[in-house]
């Protein structure tokens, strides 16, 4: 659409010269027929090379789901470990971290800040478009070199289990950084403006070329370059729309080419050892998960069997919300699965009974952030992984916090609702009431199984996923008969890249965590820290400010994987307990996430629910203020998150 304009002002500048006109209408036919081959190449290559990777992907998801539920079988049944099982798993998962890493880039699914994007014009939209492929292009570029330097470098090492040489796994970081290359490219050369394109690509390679040229001023500035790179660097390409994890890595490219003597080689590894805790393979297991709960209609089941409950009391649908959204959550990995797992289904009901639409999106956004501890949640997950804290007692820790926080919801709701008119609603009968909670209970026995499972010790959080995986498509198939084998497929692609975005951003987040502690900054902010007047209490105030407003700007996985190493072993310092702590840093991180005019989850949670973020802003406020209201009652009482321990 922006073409005829460009070419309309071409036309005017040759009317002023005349003879000109005429040659205009060929030139600009010669040029747009140019520009259309290549689109036509590019959308070509991408479909060839998207199909060749989303085949590779489903494969490898599918193996991973059976190499592990094997391992439970063999190890739990047959007692016969296969003891070669994690070796494998680790190895295939790297690649399909990469992998999915580069789907999601083709797809446009890294997580990016587009908040500001609201604020300019549409014009001016593509071009911040523009830019951040480009950006995301320029940091593969650098990297792609350092990424077969390391696979070179590995393939001497040999796997202690399978006596493979590790060039097999190590090989998954060039071909995923190309990949990504090649989608960045193509990406650029679709957008159908080229003009557009070269000056995205100018900009950022004159960007480049002035901090190389500004090498020799960087060296005496000591910690000051700290502040330039990983606050100016991280802040400039986050709010321009450049996706988070590139943003990070082209931050700390940056600070360690330009301030120190470290090889690019040690960004690669350090973005390996971040992606490389077997932990983290229950990410994907778990989005997979999540969505074949709302395939076979299992988040419909506990959602109906919850309406029949309370749905003839004042604001009793809204009280369903909060608590579907309780039973749901963690489960997907994903809030947006969650939140659109669960808002179909009650929306029109709610919207029939006079609720406002946007104090219903409100809410939805709201129960995103009261449930963000509620186990098995992926930033649980990434929580343990980052800092050694125990998955069991996370899991165990979570689930009062999330109840806390729904009582304060309520508590709002029970408000607003007050008067609201029930002439037209019919309670359910204790025969209808009946039939609903039979047929929820194979659904509302999924959460407690994974969790128990967990808690109990039976099985890991990676293996229970499996374990969860099966159930579901038993339940599924013969139990609600909503099982669409064609669904699989897109699934398996939709999950790969979720999880490639996430994990992506938490290998890049664990190579700027390693600079900054390289740097020192580490033992200054724990000294800071210490210091201040007040002792735990204040430490714990500083954390949950700090905390809504990284969980605003970052999200929660890239804020915990860069923060967490660094305030965990302060707050165990000043005698806080840890799984306490994680609780209120992981709420505080909910808030921001939620919060409008920054907190992105808002925007989805209005995205699920077709309603103008507009709409939500007012009512958000106090929904908003009880969250706020049960973090300090949670921050004040470690009993809630540890008394079960």
């Amino acid at each position: 659409m922006r073409v005829p304009t460009m070419a309309s002002g071409g036309m005017a500048a040759h009317d002023s010269r005349g003879s000109a006109t005429s040659h205009a209408p060929f030139g600009r036919s010669v040029e747009s027929s140019r520009q259309g081959v290549l689109q036509a190449i590019a959308d070509g290559a991408d479909k060839l090379f998207g199909h060749i990777l989303e085949v590779c992907v489903s494969i490898l998801l599918t193996a991973e789901i059976l190499l592990l539920f094997a391992g439970v079988l063999a190890r739990y049944v047959f007692l016969k470990p296969i003891i070669w099982s994690d070796e494998l798993a680790s190895m295939l998962f790297l690649w399909l971290v990469m992998l999915g890493s580069a789907i999601a880039l083709r797809r446009g699914e890294h997580m990016r800040m587009t908040a500001l994007f609201a604020f300019v014009s549409p014009r001016m939209r593509a071009h911040l478009d523009a830019i951040a492929l480009a950006a995301s292009l320029e940091l593969v570029v650098l990297l792609f070199p350092a990424t077969l330097e390391y696979a070179i470098e590995e393939a001497i090492v040999r796997t202690p289990a399978m006596d493979l040489s590790n060039a097999w796994r190590a090989s998954a970081a060039p071909v995923g950084f190309g990949l990504m290359g090649i989608f960045a490219l193509l990406r650029l050369v679709r957008l159908g403006d080229a003009r557009q394109a070269l000056t995205a690509l100018a900009i950022v390679a004159l960007f480049v070329g002035i901090f190389w040229l500004l090498k020799p001023v960087f060296a005496p500035l000591g910690n000051v370059n700290l502040i330039i790179f990983f606050v100016v660097v991280v802040a400039c390409t986050v709010f321009t729309g450049v996706p988070i994890a590139f943003s990070f890595g082209l931050a700390t490219f940056g600070y360690l080419m330009l301030t120190t003597r470290t090889p690019p080689l040690i960004i690669v590894g350090r973005i390996d050892e971040g992606v490389s805790h077997l932990i983290l393979l229950s990410v994907p297991l778990f989005v997979f998960l999540g969505q074949l709960i709302e395939m076979t209609g299992m988040a419909r089941a506990m959602v109906t069997f919850l309406a029949s409950l309370l749905g003839h009391v004042r604001g009793g649908l809204l009280y369903v919300l909060v608590g579907a959204m309780y039973l749901v959550s963690g489960i997907s990995g994903s809030k947006a699965a969650d939140m659109a797992a669960v808002a179909p289904v009650l929306f029109p009901e709610m919207k029939r009974r006079g609720a406002k639409e946007g104090d219903l999106v409100a809410l939805l956004a709201a129960t995103g952030a009261q449930t963000e501890t509620i186990p098995p949640s992926i930033v649980l997950i990434t929580i343990g992984s980052v800092t050694g804290v125990s998955i069991a007692a996370l899991f165990t820790g979570g689930l009062l916090p999330g109840v806390i926080l729904a009582i304060t919801l309520c508590c709002v709701i029970a408000w607003r609702y007050r008067n609201e008119d029930l002439s037209l609603v019919r309670r359910a009968s204790a025969n209808e009431i009946g039939k609903a909670f039979l047929l929820a209970v194979p659904a509302i026995a999924l959460p407690f199984v994974i969790r128990s499972a967990v808690i109990e010790g039976v099985a890991t959080a990676t293996e229970v996923s499996t374990i969860g995986i099966f159930y579901s498509i038993v339940v599924g198939a013969l139990f609600y008969r909503q099982f669409d084998w064609r669904r699989i497929k897109p699934m398996l692609v939709e999950t790969a890249s979720l999880s490639g975005a996430i994990l992506f951003i938490i290998g890049t987040a664990t190579s700027m965590a390693w600079s900054l502690t390289q740097s020192g900054f580490s033992r200054s902010l724990a000294v800071a820290m210490k210091q201040l007047p007040g002792g735990s209490a204040s430490f714990m105030a500083v954390s949950i400010v700090a905390f809504v407003v990284l969980g605003s700007v970052l999200e929660g996985i890239p804020a915990i994987v860069l923060f967490g190493p660094l305030l965990f072993p302060i707050a165990q310092a000043l005698g806080i307990d840890l799984v306490h702590y994680s609780m209120v840093v992981i709420l505080a991180m909910g808030v921001g996430l939620f919060a409008p005019p920054f907190g992105v989850g808002y925007y989805a949670a209005c995205a699920i629910s077709r309603v103008s973020p507009d709409a939500g802003m007012r009512p958000i406020l106090g929904y908003m203020l009880a969250l706020l209201v049960g973090l300090v009652i949670v921050a004040s009482v470690p009993w809630i998150s540890t008394g079960f321990l």
